[in-house]
């Protein structure tokens, strides 16, 4: 009230300076806005120390009473240590009785508990008058009506088992099991530089890593620095390598194992205690030391697989024994399916089992766009390049420029040219390795990836023709796999120059291995699927290609096989597909991505090896491992079944 005062003086005195002339402003008369009452006595006082233990302001609350006990900041701390509460709230406190010199009142307080949630209290607090002053005679009673001096509190906490992640059958890709931590102690290191080199030789650990939590100022003598996990397969091909050198040391750790060592490894992900980042993402009822999951589906359906933990609120008599005060009911895990089919998820891994460029293999169903098997490599890096990494898309785009120019009424026979380069908008395209086919077909200049005949062609397409095809093929998007993954974009062209590079997946078209999987197998089937890896996921977003267009991109596709650049998989019965080559870089001449996309027995696939050069010599040779080892599971399979029976 003071500062309006002050501004309504100021006002006034302002006023009177204005010339006599001036117009008068007649200000309207605004009331003040009454202050809250704070019921007086023991009510008063009553609202004023639970606002104090709402704030852990115990200066504050000590201030209100009478007889406060010696330890009385004590018991506080103590009872929010022993409980975990990390927050208190209460509603308005009620005036129960009152008489000359005693009063009480009734209040209701929520405290949360670190980890299990809110524990609701209803107690009292008895006041008495002293002189004049009314003051709070405070007990545990406080704390809780069954409470008695010396008595304390007490929690207990249990998460339930954890929910399995699985399989499309419904067979657990997850099981408890146990591996081997690798480490060193200091102190018992005789060579640092032998540690580090056997540890890069034999499990790949960074040597530089090593060598710094060895030199590190806090590194004690007999401290175990843990540097990686290893199955019992692994560890018992290493461990006559590792164990004579001294200060190497391993611990067994419970942990949760997929079915091989590497099986869909970024998929599902991993579980471990939690960290900083993921506490304060996941919230409630999370607390330090927890396992959860860190990284996957694990960490995404963290809040399915773990459920809630259960936990009682007990209270600790000083005579010995204890009540239940108050219960949390917890929840199991419950499974969590996958649409991935273990048989296609090893032959995966099997195509990848020696590649030593970054690398991913993706294959999908192509009548549903689940997701059967993704696989990326390195196995040590945590980056999904099957999932999140995004590249250029190079020749295998030609499927979506091949739709849209199939719908402007091009036949596979239809004539076309192919010269060696083509300039468009002052800029000059070549054909990969200065390829000249001359006048051909639509099928061989596809089959043989000429780029000139695609960025001549897209120059007659109607305006946002191609657009319209990259939308119909999933460009551009938003759909959710189930874990984070950014699809595919197709920027409008911002001249003719950049439409003729989007006509050959270059230009700022961008692609996820996943997402070409989708391209492929709607080229194969005429409609596009939004990928996913969830089997009780509602369906995502689909769109259909042109009618007439999808026979057509079969015999384009076959071609590639038969008598194009993939020629060397001509031996694997029904498979289609397009390679790539994707430039990246600035270096003359640019290294190059190598992709193959293909289609078989419903099966949807990409295969990508980042900066490993070209689509037809180095990803179609990964997609032959791939397709060679999906056909040796099923003759395993089909040998089991007649053993069976």
């Amino acid at each position: 009230m003071y500062g309006r005062a002050v501004i309504s003086w100021v006002g006034l005195w302002l006023l009177l300076l204005l010339p006599a002339c001036a117009p008068k402003t007649v200000r309207p008369t605004v009331p003040p806005v009454p202050a809250p009452t704070v019921p007086s006595g023991p009510e008063g006082l009553a609202l004023q120390y639970l606002d104090a233990w709402a704030r852990n302001d115990v200066e504050a609350q000590r201030r209100v009473l009478v007889d406060a006990p010696q330890d009385y900041d004590a018991q506080q701390a103590r009872w929010r240590q022993e409980l975990g509460v990390v927050a208190s709230r209460f509603e308005p406190p009620q005036l129960e009785s009152q008489g000359a010199t005693t009063a009480v009142v009734r209040f209701i307080g929520v405290h949360t508990l670190r980890g299990l949630g809110d524990w609701e209290v209803e107690s009292r607090l008895r006041f008495v008058l002293r002189g004049k002053r009314w003051g709070l005679l405070w007990t545990p009673e406080v704390f809780h009506p069954d409470a008695r001096p010396g008595d304390r509190f007490g929690r207990t906490r249990t998460w339930g088992p954890r929910g399995a992640l699985l399989d499309a059958n419904g067979d657990s890709l997850t099981v408890p099991g146990e591996v081997i931590r690798v480490g060193v102690m200091p102190g018992r290191v005789k060579d640092r530089a032998a540690v580090a080199s056997v540890l890069q030789a034999q499990l790949g650990v960074d040597p530089a890593r090593v060598l710094a939590a060895l030199n590190a100022a806090n590194a004690q003598p007999e401290q175990f620095l843990a540097f990686i996990d290893v199955r019992q397969e692994r560890y018992q091909q290493v461990r006559g390598v590792l164990a004579p050198v001294p200060g190497i040391f391993f611990r067994k750790k419970p942990a949760r194992l997929s079915p091989a060592e590497g099986f869909a490894a970024h998929t599902l992900g991993r579980v471990g205690e939690v960290t900083a980042e993921a506490l304060q993402a996941l919230g409630m009822p999370y607390q330090p030391g927890d396992v959860v999951g860190l990284s996957g589906l694990e960490r995404t359906q963290e809040r399915t697989l773990a459920g809630r933990p259960s936990g009682e609120v007990r209270l600790l008599h000083r005579s010995g024994g204890s009540d239940l005060l108050y219960r949390f009911d917890g929840e199991p895990g419950r499974d969590v399916r996958t649409t991935l089919r273990r048989d296609v998820q090893a032959a995966a891994e099997a195509a990848l089992v020696d590649v030593t460029f970054p690398a991913a293999v993706v294959a999908v169903d192509t009548a549903t766009g689940h997701v059967l098997a993704m696989a990326s490599r390195p196995l040590g890096e945590g980056w999904h390049r099957a999932l999140v990494g995004r590249y250029p898309p190079a020749s295998t785009f030609k499927l979506v420029t091949s739709e849209a120019l199939l719908a402007s009424g091009l036949k596979p026979d239809s004539r076309v040219e192919c010269p060696l380069e083509v300039t468009v908008g002052r800029k000059r395209f070549r054909n990969f390795e200065s390829e000249v086919l001359g006048p051909t077909t639509l099928r061989r200049a596809f089959a043989l990836s000429c780029n000139t005949t695609f960025i001549q062609l897209s120059e007659k397409l109607p305006p946002h023709a191609l657009e319209d095809a990259a939308r119909r093929f999933g460009f551009g998007v938003s759909y959710d796999v189930g874990l984070p993954s950014p699809g595919a974009t197709f920027p409008p062209p911002k001249d003719d120059a950049e439409l003729a590079a989007d006509a050959m997946g270059q230009g700022r078209v961008l692609v996820t291995p996943l997402h070409m999987a989708t391209v492929v197998s709607a080229a194969d089937t005429g409609v596009w699927h939004a990928p996913s890896l969830l089997a009780d996921a509602d369906a995502g977003p689909e769109s259909r290609l042109v009618p007439g267009t999808t026979q057509a991109l079969r015999e384009l596709m076959r071609a590639v096989v038969t008598d194009g650049t993939a020629k060397s998989a001509a031996h694997i019965p029904g498979l289609k597909g397009k390679t790539g080559t994707a430039e990246f870089g600035t270096a003359v001449p640019p290294p190059t991505h190598a992709w193959f996309v293909g289609v078989r027995d419903g099966i949807g696939f990409a295969v990508f090896v980042e900066g490993g050069g070209v689509g037809g010599r180095v990803a179609v040779p990964l997609a032959i491992r791939f397709l060679q080892a999906l056909d040796a599971a099923a003759v395993l399979s089909f040998k089991k079944g007649d053993n069976a029976s």
